[in-house]
């Protein structure tokens, strides 16, 4: 069975993740992929880290520390190392980990009493790093801010607030910065908003992308290309001037059911998505795909070559 279109055709691995007996899938947010083509899937489990080769078969997990706030994850080369850093939204917490989960830094809410108190809450979802090795976490669930930090943890600045004018966001549910062009930026996925915000790495707005949005959630950068999960059942595919290349999966009908997205297991169809949440493709060119839903679900598409 195949998804896509044109020139991004793909075979679906049905099957493809092998989890042990004794190990499930929570709601499964985040997934990547290191140099050696290991995948990892960030959910909340007391196996928040579920970690396969290529060919989906289990190597190992951890992470039970994340088991209720797994979220956003990033995979960032920094020199001759990988690291994975997390977004936390039950601890409220960016932690920066080795790629076997030791936690090298971890980055609380920042003080900032106009904007967080008892009742308005810091609730990260995503993470971003730039080449300079400033983080940046997007208060997706929270307050809509996104905070920039240096590579030590130490506070920078914050930029954005609640609404619907160029700088501001609606839950900037993913973030990343993206390095196609002559220099860096950073794209934020104003979820609730429908749109994609570009942004200079200090916060000032460039310009909007609106067309083919459907709740974009976060992104991937391959090559000159932008993979992005929709929550609304499909993931996109953007060509370097963020125009439409293909979308993959679309499910009309899938979150306008009762209970979505926590849907009965007879409603998945293997060639539809429901609530995509995470994605990256890994050096093949191949996509991996996770969805939010009750037991998790994650989608490995074959690039046909």
């Amino acid at each position: 069975m195949k998804m896509g279109s044109g020139t991004h055709v793909y075979d679906i691995a049905k099957g493809w993740d092998k989890l042990p007996e004794g190990i499930k899938y929570g709601y499964t947010h985040g997934v990547v992929t290191d140099s050696q083509d290991r995948v990892y899937i960030h959910n909340m489990s007391k196996n928040a880290v579920i970690v396969f080769d290529r060919d989906g078969n289990f190597l190992n997990s951890w992470g039970e520390e994340f088991a209720e706030g797994a979220h956003g994850m990033l995979l960032n080369k920094e020199g001759s190392e990988e690291f994975l850093y997390f977004a936390d939204i039950a601890r409220g917490l960016i932690v920066k980990t080795t790629l076997d989960g030791k936690v090298l830094l971890s980055i609380g809410a920042p003080d900032l009493p106009d904007v967080y108190d008892a009742e308005k809450k810091y609730v990260p979802t995503d993470v971003a790093v730039a080449p300079n090795g400033d983080i940046y976490a997007a208060d997706g669930y929270g307050q809509s801010w996104v905070h920039q930090y240096n590579a030590k943890g130490e506070y920078i600045r914050s930029f954005g607030g609640k609404g619907s004018d160029p700088g501001q966001f609606n839950s900037p549910h993913g973030i990343s910065v993206d390095t196609r062009g002559s220099k860096p930026v950073l794209y934020v996925a104003d979820r609730s908003n429908n749109r994609i915000q570009v942004l200079t790495l200090d916060g000032k707005h460039i310009r909007f992308v609106t067309e083919e949005m459907d709740l974009p959630c976060s992104f991937f950068q391959y090559q000159d290309e932008l993979y992005l999960p929709d929550l609304h059942s499909r993931a996109t595919i953007l060509d370097k001037n963020d125009k439409l290349i293909t979308h993959l999966g679309e499910d009309q009908e899938a979150h306008k059911q009762e209970g979505w997205p926590n849907l009965p297991q007879d409603y998945y169809m293997v060639d539809k998505f429901s609530s995509p949440h995470g994605i990256c493709v890994d050096a093949h060119g191949d996509v991996y795909l996770v969805e939010w839903t009750i037991g998790g679900r994650v989608t490995k598409l074959i690039r046909n070559r």
